[in-house]
């Protein structure tokens, strides 16, 4: 038999670790824990859900990423205020926890986002145009890594809340934080004019309403990135190993 200590040290298996989070994500609904709290400590939690602390670690590690928790130094870990939007965010936990691979989200992405390109085409507002404008504005004036993703990711979501559809929208939100990490690698590599290119073009074609130029050149540019991160090796790994690799 294994000792106590031995078990303490195994390897979490992430089926063990979707299983806790579920439960925690089920204390949370319940109002079992309330947002702000302090939660139980890794023992008391191993006990309560007949694991091993490893697995219980993992879980927190995960929810940490997410922002559900924060540690406070000599303190112990909180249920953050804003701890029930982890009930609104599966596409996040599916990523985390079902290792999808980098392929699976370029492969959604390039089934779905050149039409909703051709969608924000279509109906784009003013406002639309302004946001689309001022995100390539921010691009072209980021001096840092996290300015030029933010000013990235600003674009994209610009482009999905112009399609007009929200469940689009909330899921595109989603996969494209969950390529964050990727993302992050592959700027410090690619010149800055690459990715304008692509997002000029596609601004050009949404604000004179050309639904067919809007889908192909979002496509080409989704076509290119995902090159990119083939050729960087940044698609070898999962976006969980690339997230707890920031913990």
């Amino acid at each position: 038999m294994r000792s106590s200590a031995s078990a303490s040290n195994q390897k979490p298996d992430p089926r063990v670790t979707a299983k806790l989070i579920a439960r925690i994500k089920s204390m949370i609904a319940s109002g079992t824990i309330s947002p702000g709290a302090k939660f139980p400590p890794e023992r008391d939690l191993a006990r309560e859900f007949g694991v091993n602390r490893a697995s219980v670690r993992q879980a927190l590690k995960v929810l940490e990423i997410m922002g559900v928790l924060s540690q406070r130094v000599g303190d112990g870990t909180y249920l953050s205020d804003s701890a029930e939007s982890i009930l609104n965010e599966p596409i996040d936990f599916l990523v985390l926890l079902d290792d999808l691979s980098h392929h699976e989200l370029f492969e959604t992405r390039l089934i779905v986002e050149p039409e909703l390109a051709a969608r924000a085409a279509e109906r784009a507002t003013a406002e639309d145009i302004s946001a689309l404008r001022n995100a390539i504005l921010a691009m072209e004036r980021s001096r840092t890594t996290r300015e030029r993703l933010d000013a990235d990711l600003a674009f994209h979501e610009a482009v999905f809340r112009a399609s007009g559809n929200r469940i689009c929208h909330l899921l595109f939100k989603g996969i494209h934080r969950s390529l964050l990490t990727s993302m992050s690698r592959l700027s410090d590599r690619v010149s800055l004019d690459q990715p304008l290119m692509f997002h000029r073009r596609i601004y050009v074609a949404i604000r004179e309403h050309h639904a067919a130029e809007a889908r192909q050149a979002m496509l080409e540019h989704l076509i290119d990135a995902r090159s990119l991160l083939v050729h960087s090796g940044a698609a070898q790994q999962t976006p969980a190993v690339g997230l707890a690799g920031k913990v």
